[in-house]
């Protein structure tokens, strides 16, 4: 009788044993797993290129660089189109600027990728005489949404940032308010939007305003055109006071 009751409580004490060891059943209904995949690819941009008056390849002075972000409508294979709006439009008009300026093409059905744009960045800061300190990034419209984007996630790569008429995410100004404070808060930051823009609310830039000042930068700015509707970027781009303001800011 003794062995039959030792022997029940043996079996009882390995089944708890064995439940503990395998955890509770609401344990028992999801696992822990790993995905591990290498992949490789390869990014590329056409692009225009300005270098200004007095540039030298293999001379000692090192430029300022501005990027342009154009709109939905200028994507494609056809560079022609860049310089429909912005910058790109001034210089083929005659303009001279004292900065390098880079203006890429989207492709066709695509939206402005920031590994690309921090790719061809690089390449063009190694290939030619540029200020790393006195990086500036600007866009009009998608091209606006592609400012927000890049310039807030990568605060540390530019001195400053003038988006037009676009928006973005506030959760990347959150994020990058904990991972790169110093950098987002010294960022120069002046966006433009028109008040009666029908395709890209207001809105779009208020919130990204706000939510900046929110996270403590010390330089944030919206100019908003009391009568303009989307197009507010040819006002903007063709003030000089533009171009000024993003020459007084550096990295240090």
């Amino acid at each position: 009788m003794h062995s039959k009751l030792f022997a029940s409580a043996c079996a009882l004490l390995m089944t708890l044993s064995f439940a503990a060891a395998q955890g509770s059943p609401e344990d028992l209904m999801q696992t822990s797993q790993t995905f591990k995949k290498k992949i490789s690819k390869t990014i590329s941009a056409d692009y225009l290129l300005y270098l200004p008056k007095g540039y030298e390849a293999k001379g000692k002075k090192t430029w300022p660089l501005v990027m342009f972000l154009h709109g939905a409508g200028e994507r494609g294979s056809d560079l022609r189109k860049v310089a429909a709006h912005g910058p790109p439009k001034l210089v083929k008009s005659g303009k001279e600027f004292p900065f390098i300026l880079v203006s890429p093409q989207c492709p066709t059905d695509q939206v402005w990728s920031d590994e690309t744009l921090l790719g061809l960045l690089d390449q063009v800061s190694k290939k030619h005489k540029v200020d790393t300190n006195r990086v500036y990034l600007t866009g009009l419209s998608m091209g606006g949404y592609g400012t927000w984007s890049l310039g807030v996630k990568y605060p540390e790569r530019f001195a400053a940032i003038a988006p037009i008429c676009g928006g973005g995410e506030t959760i990347n100004v959150l994020l990058s308010s904990r991972s790169k404070s110093a950098a987002l808060k010294s960022l120069g930051i002046w966006a433009f939007h028109g008040a009666k823009d029908g395709v890209v609310k207001l809105d779009e830039s208020q919130r990204m305003v706000t939510a900046l000042k929110n996270a403590g930068v010390k330089e944030v700015e919206l100019t908003v055109y009391p009568e303009a509707q989307h197009d507010s970027w040819t006002d903007t781009y063709s003030n000089e006071k533009l171009y000024e303001w993003f020459l007084k800011h550096a990295r240090k």
